[in-house]
């Protein structure tokens, strides 16, 4: 009898790379879980520290070899919007990461393994871990593979603005339920249409916003929610 396939995982692909397992719990081991062991010098502060510096040389190699024609300043921009807590609080619930973080007991109570900064840090961590383990090259061919759903956002257009998804993400995986919208006005001239949609959770508003669209408004509303639950 065949086996059946087992499902691609890039995290386990990743954590693979670290053969050093000690490198790893460092990577994945919040302040809070180091503190409660006694092991303060044991967190992931430092990989961060050190992440964040490869994942800004990846991307920006990325996006110079890319967008040739694309000035210096808005190569800033779009490498500022690609490392921003939001992009990687995304690629962090697609990883399902937040159920190998080691948090300490008052973490945990208050839902870290779901909260976006806390996630952000641990991706940065974990390629802390994955540089200083398999050097610049293997990271960074990891590292584009990580980001490959956020590169596809980038050439729509859409990127850290698109709050929808990044609502419905962390609220399923805080809350286990979806958001759903609904417009509830619509003012002007129909040329020239405003519309205001609001977001519900829980069978809780927790979100309005504007926009010349429907489209643009349901956008609106989940950045204000996302801003309103993620502090």
């Amino acid at each position: 009898m065949n086996q059946p396939e087992k499902k691609y995982n890039l995290l386990d692909v990743i954590v693979d790379k670290i053969n050093n397992n000690s490198l790893y719990e460092q990577a994945m081991s919040h302040t809070s879980y180091a503190h409660e062991k006694g092991r303060n010098d044991f967190n992931n502060e430092r990989l961060e520290f050190l992440g964040d510096a490869v994942l800004e040389l990846i991307i920006s190699d990325y996006l110079y070899v890319t967008y040739p024609d694309i000035p210096e300043g808005k190569l800033t921009k779009l490498r500022a919007d690609l490392v921003c807590e939001a992009s990687l609080a995304r690629l962090a619930f697609e990883l399902n990461l937040g159920n190998h973080i080691r948090l300490g007991k008052g973490e945990i109570v208050a839902g870290g393994y779901t909260r976006p900064s806390l996630l952000a840090d641990a991706v940065e961590a974990l390629i802390g871990a994955l540089y200083l383990e398999n050097g610049l090259e293997e990271c960074r061919k990891y590292v584009l593979e990580l980001y490959q759903p956020v590169f596809s956002d980038l050439q729509q257009g859409i990127l850290c603005r698109d709050f929808k998804t990044l609502l419905q993400e962390f609220s399923q995986a805080r809350y286990a339920v979806t958001p759903y919208y609904t417009i509830v006005d619509e003012s002007g001239p129909d040329h020239d249409k405003v519309f205001e949609a609001e977001v519900v959770l829980a069978k809780k508003p927790v979100g309005r916003g504007q926009g010349r669209s429907k489209k643009e408004a349901e956008q609106a509303a989940a950045k204000e929610a996302w801003n309103k639950l993620t502090p």
